[in-house]
């Protein structure tokens, strides 16, 4: 089976071309699969996660995977990050800083995903300054994305996570993607409510909603993480199942996607000139920004 990947970039239409790719090889076992890059002309390199968690479901079902064609820009962001280190090609070194490496981890590495966070994330220099309050919190929030693939998407088949800093662009995307049951079946289940998937985006992004005792999907953290976005002038987005949601410059945009993705992504943008320095509204008066 032949395949042609179009350029991939960190929006819908970027997850609708992943989510295409995953339907036409969703059955697929014991195949040939070769996905010809030479259209992909641009790849947004955190979109690995959700790109790595399609190939390691199609690996998992024991098929063959080639990358094939790929244009040298896109194959050197794709190697410094060590994605097609799982794909034959040999890591190139990262000599100006701005990758956050690609990586699988399973669901018992909680403890190295808070490392990587820290190590990967947390500690970039391009990062705004936060009180050290927040900045705890914040890394909660993060780590709770890995948290909330472990409890409530029951994946067996690991959670998979990638960023990049563009200083040009002055941007720092990172996101994380899991193969589990998606959000909606999980409320369905543990709440009895029935929304559609992107209602249950929307549902579980409100710092109130709860599916159970414990982390969350979605809950504080991710009402954390919005609201520091909506002050910041970034952007998260959050595939699950056939849902799609938004939240940019104040503004909440959801959609129906035409297919589903086999699992969840959250992915954060993080606008890099950003020079305000931010703490909890614990911390300070009510007059001053977060």
């Amino acid at each position: 089976m032949k395949l042609f990947l179009p350029e991939i970039r960190h929006d819908q239409a970027g997850f609708e071309a992943l989510i295409r790719l995953h339907a036409q090889t969703k059955d697929c076992l014991f195949d040939d699969i070769e996905i010809d890059m030479n259209a992909t002309t641009w790849f947004d390199a955190d979109m690995c996660a959700a790109f790595g968690a399609i190939l390691y479901h199609l690996g998992a079902e024991l098929n063959t995977i080639s990358l094939t064609n790929m244009r040298s820009d896109v194959g050197d962001i794709l190697a410094r990050n060590g994605f097609l280190s799982h794909y034959g090609r040999e890591k190139i070194p990262d000599r100006w800083g701005t990758t956050i490496p690609y990586r699988r981890f399973d669901v018992k590495d909680d403890r190295y995903f808070a490392d990587y966070i820290e190590a990967e994330l947390m500690n970039r220099s391009e990062m705004p300054a936060m009180s050290p309050a927040l900045l705890k919190k914040f890394r909660e929030s993060v780590f709770e994305i890995f948290s909330n693939a472990v409890l409530h998407s029951r994946t067996e088949r690991g959670i998979f996570s990638c960023g990049q800093s563009y200083p040009k662009r002055q941007r720092l995307d990172f996101s994380v993607a899991d193969l589990g049951i998606g959000m909606r079946q999980n409320i369905k289940e543990n709440t009895g409510l029935s929304f559609t998937p992107q209602q249950a985006i929307a549902w579980a992004t409100e710092g109130r909603n709860t599916t159970k005792r414990g982390l969350i999907p979605g809950g504080l953290g991710l009402k954390l993480l919005r609201d520091f976005i909506d002050l910041n002038g970034g952007r998260i987005q959050i595939v699950s199942d056939a849902g799609y949601w938004r939240r940019e410059n104040g503004k909440t945009v959801i959609a129906r996607l035409n297919r589903p993705f086999p699992g969840t992504v959250a992915s954060i943008e993080i606008n890099t000139a950003d020079m305000q320095s931010y703490a909890l509204s614990s911390e300070i008066s009510e007059n001053d920004i977060f």
